[in-house]
């Protein structure tokens, strides 16, 4: 999963340890495939794996244990929700092109607001804006084409353009540009017990 900003161009922390950690819902097929061919067709070196962040990229001043048992106490008791892609932008100060949401944004930025919290509080140097982010890190000069281009293939696009987020998945920066899954949490399972 390439996963090197916050969405919206700004690099996430750096400091060399691997101390860097994101909370995401990741798109599921057959819709994950079309964004993830998509986004290697506008980024050819990328591989990317479709997601939404909940909690963009950020250290942690804990065990990541300790802000795993944390992530699990609020997602546990979050009721699954929709989540609906409907249109390509582009964020205008990071040339970044991504799928803006519709329904499930509101419910995103509230289950942001109370992750953003105690062990996982970070200050971020954007606002919280849930996306599926398509192309970052392009020159300048290729982001009017490239963004004519995703609009194009979204518009040509006939499967699911919306999916229930039912899962979280904490993950970890382990190398540049390279993600692992360190837990995954269902969404209102607390709820069922």
């Amino acid at each position: 999963m390439i996963f090197k900003t916050n969405g919206t161009g700004k690099r996430a922390p750096a400091n060399g340890s691997g101390n860097i950690f994101a909370l995401v819902i990741y798109v599921p097929d057959p819709l994950a495939t079309f964004l993830d061919d998509l986004r290697r067709k506008l980024v050819p070196h990328c591989n990317p794996r479709a997601h939404v962040s909940v909690l963009p990229p950020r250290p942690l001043v804990v065990d990541w244990t300790v802000a795993s048992a944390h992530v699990r106490s609020l997602v546990e008791v979050w009721a699954p929700f929709e989540i609906e892609l409907t249109q390509i932008r582009t964020f205008p100060a990071t040339d970044v092109i991504y799928l803006e949401l519709g329904k499930g944004s509101a419910e995103l930025h509230r289950l942001h607001d109370a992750m953003d919290k105690q062990c996982l509080a970070f200050p971020e140097p954007f606002d919280y804006h849930p996306h599926v982010t398509l192309a970052q890190e392009i020159p300048q000069s290729q982001v009017a084409s490239l963004s004519e281009t995703a609009a194009a293939r979204w518009r040509e696009y006939d499967g699911p353009r919306s999916f229930r987020a039912e899962r979280a998945v904490l993950v970890q920066n382990t190398v540049p540009d390279c993600w692992i899954d360190l837990a995954e949490y269902a969404l209102g399972v607390a709820a069922l017990r």
